[in-house]
């Protein structure tokens, strides 16, 4: 992003949370910019932004830090008194947004003016009680700003101009922000590791975001029988077996995400975000229909991110006992290839097995972490040679020379050897090492190294 405007510690984006931060509310009615405010304010492009009113859904938390303090950006979508069916979901969601702030932005486009959407949420607002910062959105003239001042006429204080697309004004408006914050507490007991993360991915409409509003046990995400109602990555703390997670919502990844326009070409970009980001990966499936290949690519993906990966199969309710008996068989040999990887039957709608879902993450992320002693493993390669030699190539069979675990997160083995192997062999260590140290619910990787031929 350029022009963005001064002050910003870049650093303090990587440091860990150090503390309950205070929180920003952003709202308005549709298309007024809020997502583009929110981009700015935290200065990198996190949000999706497109010119198509409704785009934001979900109320989307991020990390901010202005003038050397930190606190916590919530955009949410745009709130319509008059709204119904999914509209009426999303302002609900900015209205609990607003409840849970410390302090309330509240966006309007200037070069409309005032609206009675605005009049209603300038009602909310009052209502709540909360510290309100106004400000004047697509101010990028004098002529603009001018015009800017009429929305003293909504009673809440000074309209700041401000030009969210250009970053003019911006940080007079961080500034009135940061006035009307509390000070963040101090925080007594650091934590150096954080929550967990955990990101929950799939198709379009099987159930992700119902997911994660029952584990968080309240409405924490827009849930819509629309495909596509998730855009943005939506992050949650949530206390679940007296341990902290921090659960990613996200879109649903289509088949062709090339060929996708507008909002679902960027919602797809920050769901692959998500997974590279999270350490435990929960790939949700309709149980009520037959899994597809988009299915299994998307468990691939997630294998070759390297994360730890659970299987979750949705809407269990819907499926009879006839067909659970055949389904089981089914999903055994569609998945022979992530045979690794824990499975769930749960129903997001009824709570069916949901306390089964913490257990199966837990495992993957302790298989995911396993380290393999150096002088164990060349023990278990010793006996797998004696068992299983590798097989005779023109005369040359390549010996395995020593081994060692070069890493964890995932597990990856580097084996030295005399010559190359065949990969089905290098499959072969895989599986076996599978079978002696579990790995559950994490992929291993295997790295070959021949040994270089002298030069005569």
């Amino acid at each position: 992003m350029t022009d963005l405007p001064t002050g910003y510690d870049e650093a303090s984006f990587e440091a860990e949370d150090t503390g309950p931060l205070p929180v920003l509310a952003i709202v308005g009615r549709p298309n007024v910019g809020k997502s583009t405010l929110v981009n700015r304010i935290i200065g990198r492009r996190e949000a999706v932004v497109e010119d198509t009113p409704g785009v934001t859904r979900d109320r989307v938390s991020y990390d901010a830090n202005w003038g050397g303090r930190q606190f916590t950006v919530v955009d949410t979508g745009g709130w319509d008194p008059d709204a119904v069916g999914m509209a009426a979901k999303v302002a609900a969601q900015a209205e609990v947004a607003i409840m849970a702030a410390d302090a309330v932005l509240f966006v309007v486009d200037a070069t409309v003016g005032i609206t009675d959407a605005d009049e209603a949420v300038v009602r909310v607002l009052r209502k709540s009680g909360k510290p309100v910062v106004l400000a004047a959105n697509k101010v990028d003239d004098q002529r603009t700003e001018a015009e800017a001042m009429n929305l003293w006429s909504l009673g809440i204080g000074e309209p700041y101009p401000v030009s969210a697309m250009h970053g003019r004004g911006s940080g007079d408006l961080l500034d009135a922000v940061l006035a009307a914050l509390p000070e963040a507490p101090a925080e007594t007991d650091p934590q150096t590791g954080g929550p967990r993360r955990v990101a929950i991915v799939g198709k379009p409409n099987v159930g992700k975001s119902s997911l994660l509003n029952k584990v968080a046990k309240e409405d924490r995400v827009v849930v819509h029988d629309m495909a596509g109602t998730t855009v943005d990555p939506v992050d949650e703390l949530i206390n679940l077996g007296g341990q902290v997670w921090r659960f990613i919502d996200t879109a649903g990844i289509r088949r062709r995400v090339r060929t996708a326009s507008g909002h679902e070409y960027y919602a797809s970009l920050r769901t692959h975000g998500a997974i590279e980001r999270a350490e435990v990966v929960v790939v949700v499936v309709d149980a009520s229909e037959p899994m597809t290949e988009q299915d299994l690519r998307i468990m691939t993906a997630v294998e070759e991110a390297g994360k730890a990966l659970v299987i979750a199969f949705n809407k269990w309710d819907l499926v009879d006992e006839d067909r659970r008996y055949y389904l089981e068989r089914e999903i055994d040999r569609d998945l022979i290839q992530f045979r690794w990887a824990p499975r769930v039957n749960i129903s997001a709608f009824t709570g069916r097995h949901m306390e089964k879902l913490v257990p199966a993450i837990e495992a993957a992320l302790e298989g995911w972490q396993t380290r393999i002693p150096t002088g164990q493993l060349n023990a278990f390669l010793g006996r797998l040679v004696a068992a299983h030699p590798h097989p005779v190539r023109s005369g040359k069979q390549p010996k395995l020379l020593f081994g060692t675990q070069a890493s964890t997160m995932p597990p990856t083995f580097v084996i030295f050897t005399s010559g190359a192997i065949e990969p089905s062999y290098q499959r072969f260590i895989e599986r076996r090492l599978r079978e002696d140290f579990g790995f559950v619910g994490s992929p291993v990787h295997v790295a070959v190294r021949p040994r270089k031929k002298k030069p005569r």
